[in-house]
């Protein structure tokens, strides 16, 4: 008996109340849409939003009031492998890729680990919700966007599928002669990489023409997983996600979404600045994760990648900005910093907090329940003391769909640990 109260005592001081009606006093909201409330009364019952108003003779079963600080709309972060990989370097903490090149039924957000130490690193600078994206191979399989919080996968995921992956083959060419290549016993010639890039992309468009021709059956016998995993994509209920970086691969991943008329979202995009028009006139949305990638030419000015989310947003792109590259998840925390750093080169910070709130949802077509602080949708947004891209604000405050979360986390507890460290003798 003892111990159960013990445990009882624990959780309650681990975990954060859950009120049923919750009132934010005197905030400035910024609602995610490029409007800025002054001197808000947020209310929230049931885990949504009920009303944003200057009213302040509202009463609500829990009541903060938060003057002086800034409430945003939760994040969301595109093309993640948060809750997939733990640490890189340890293959047994790496679930982010399946064995073989054309597995469409895999189901990503199926293995995210709801205890991983990362979540809480995310979630404690505003990160609220994450794709959980499948990687490895042509066609890895499909994500679903879940929240950083919840016991199981399936309480945690909000959307699966959202989305079905695939991998453009490299349209790179590598001309070095096998005189000067670092590895000559692997050395290949520009013909030859040219053929293999051609035999990747046959097997990609061959695999879909199976696959749509199988979507065109009225009955079949069989029911082939890989196929019957790709029949939400050629219905459109969900979109075919590309990755594609330099040029040649998007207009390559274009006219292959037009070939199969799919509805296409663009992942990557390193050089999608480069196309923006036709990428605005085809209404394809990117989530571009280059702002903090080297230029990839020497041609290339220093500042090519900082300056293109503003090029993409200024001719009419919806733009979701993520971070991408192979320690992703241990510094998506980060991701409204590559937001700033896009702003000191162009990006208005209205377009800056869309990209990753209100476009991001409109993506995963989720924007009546999450992407901005508005009535009737989820309670999901976060208190901090200053402008959200401005790195020495603090954040104070989270709920995510009405339920405060704590902002502890493994980082936390090591700086406290250390701040008790005592002096040398």
């Amino acid at each position: 008996m003892k111990l159960i109260l013990c445990a009882g005592l624990i959780l309650s001081l681990s975990v954060p109340s859950s009120a049923t009606s919750l009132l934010l006093q005197d905030v400035t909201v910024h609602v995610g849409d490029g409007r800025r409330l002054e001197h808000q009364s947020v209310r929230v019952n049931h885990g949504r939003i009920e009303s944003l108003s200057q009213n302040t003779n509202q009463t609500a079963e829990k009541v903060l009031k938060l003057t002086g600080l800034h409430l945003y709309p939760g994040l969301i972060a595109l093309g993640s492998s948060l809750g997939l990989v733990e640490i890189e370097g340890v293959r047994a903490t790496r679930d982010q890729s399946e064995v073989g090149e054309f597995t469409p039924d895999v189901q990503s957000w199926s293995s995210i680990n709801p205890d991983s130490e990362l979540l809480a690193v995310a979630r404690a600078n505003g990160i609220a919700y994450a794709e959980a994206t499948p990687q490895g191979g042509y066609v890895p399989g499909t994500s679903g966007l879940f929240a950083l919080d919840g016991w199981t996968p399936e309480q945690m995921t909000l959307k699966g599928p959202a989305a079905l992956h695939a991998y453009w083959p490299s349209h790179s060419i590598n001309p070095l002669a096998k005189a000067d290549a670092r590895n000559p016993s692997g050395w290949k010639s520009p013909e030859d990489q040219h053929r293999e890039r051609e035999e990747r992309v046959r097997h990609l468009s061959e695999f879909f023409a199976d696959a749509q021709a199988y979507s065109r059956l009225n009955h079949s016998r069989v029911t082939p997983p890989a196929f019957q995993a790709m029949l939400p994509v050629f219905r459109r209920d969900i979109p075919l996600a590309i990755h594609a970086e330099d040029a040649r691969q998007i207009e390559a991943a274009l006219k292959f979404a037009d070939a199969f008329e799919v509805r296409l979202i663009l992942y990557g995009g390193r050089d999608a600045w480069t196309l923006a028009e036709e990428l605005a006139k085809r209404k394809v949305p990117v989530v571009y994760e280059h702002v903090h990638t080297l230029p990839p030419r020497d041609s290339d000015a220093f500042d090519v990648q900082y300056r293109a989310p503003s090029v993409l947003t200024q001719a009419g792109v919806e733009l979701s900005l993520s971070l991408g590259g192979r320690f992703e998840a241990a510094s998506l925390r980060n991701l409204p910093y590559a937001v700033s750093q896009a702003m000191a080169f162009g990006l208005t910070e209205t377009d800056g907090l869309r990209a990753i709130t209100l476009n991001p949802a409109r993506v995963m077509r989720l924007s009546d329940r999450i992407g901005s602080i508005e009535p009737g949708k989820f309670a999901t947004f976060f208190a901090s003391t200053g402008p959200l891209f401005d790195i020495r604000s603090q954040i104070k405050h989270m709920w995510i769909a009405g339920r405060e979360v704590s902002l502890e986390n493994r980082h936390t507890r090591l700086y406290e640990k250390y701040r008790q460290r005592p002096p040398p003798p």
